[in-house]
């Protein structure tokens, strides 16, 4: 409804946004600058953030430029699984039929990481998302999966992507081994007032619509109510879209915004 109110060629907002057609946040950016870093040199990274912050679009966004002749990604998100699930899902990813004992599967994955890399002079990248759910087996045997020829070599970049309590797990002593192998850290900040407004307009004159439909008030309400949150901003963006299409109104006020925030709480 509000699309064709607003003369908008597609929902800038929607989840289902082609990674080309991002808006490159600060965080995004220092999120790629870094993975590309990680992705050249090997070893374990880490991008956390609170719930919303655009963690994943961040990462998708970057494995969406990667050549697929250059490198090879596995992307896991079921984080809540046992430690030979984990080690299925590996397998799954590079291709591998997974075996019954964890110790075949352990050599299998090497050995396919060690083909990819010297034979063939790929990057082998696995992404681990919502990694704050893995069990702490699994957690213990990635420092072991990263560990190759008596850990002399990196011949592989772990990522792993998880909400900001990931970082209070790792510092525990259990982990430290694991720890001391990040050569990457980043926690994403989410959006500034400043950097709310300049994403909403783009994305608005990005699928053709008139980028000051929000005046400046309505922006300063929709980062207010969002805390930071991309998620949470284009939620109540939305939200506000649709109330403005309703009312008939070629402008969204901040009034607009605080109903569409107050539709949308379940407090």
């Amino acid at each position: 409804m509000f699309r064709r109110f607003y003369n908008m060629a597609s929902n800038p907002f929607s989840k289902e946004l082609a990674a080309a057609d991002a808006h490159v946040t600060e965080d995004m950016a220092q999120v790629h600058k870094r993975l590309d870093h990680l992705a050249r040199t090997g070893g374990v990274g880490l991008v956390t953030a609170d719930p919303g912050m655009g963690k994943t679009f961040a990462v998708r966004a970057w494995a969406a430029k990667l050549n697929p002749n250059t490198t090879k990604l596995v992307y896991m998100c079921m984080s809540t699984v046992t430690n030979m699930e984990f080690y299925r899902q590996l397998c799954y990813g590079f291709g591998l039929d997974p075996y019954f004992k964890k110790s075949d599967m352990y050599r299998d994955i090497q050995a396919c990481i060690r083909n990819l890399a010297d034979e063939r002079g790929m990057r082998v990248v696995v992404v681990v998302d919502e990694a704050q759910y893995l069990h702490s087996s699994v957690l213990r045997d990635l420092q072991m999966l990263v560990n190759f020829d008596m850990d002399s070599r990196d011949l592989m970049a772990l990522v792993l992507v998880g909400h900001s309590v990931l970082c209070q797990y790792l510092s525990r002593q259990p982990y430290e081994s694991l720890r001391q192998r990040i050569a990457v850290n980043y926690r994403m900040e989410g959006l500034d007032e400043g950097q709310a407004k300049a994403y909403v307009r783009e994305m608005l004159l990005k699928a053709g619509a008139d980028p000051d439909i929000f005046d400046d008030a309505a922006l300063a309400a929709a980062h207010g109510v969002s805390g930071g949150s991309i998620r949470r901003l284009n939620s109540v963006v939305v939200n506000a879209l649709t109330i403005g299409a309703q009312q008939q109104a070629r402008a969204v006020d901040a009034e607009m915004v605080r109903s569409a925030a107050e539709e949308l709480s379940i407090a």
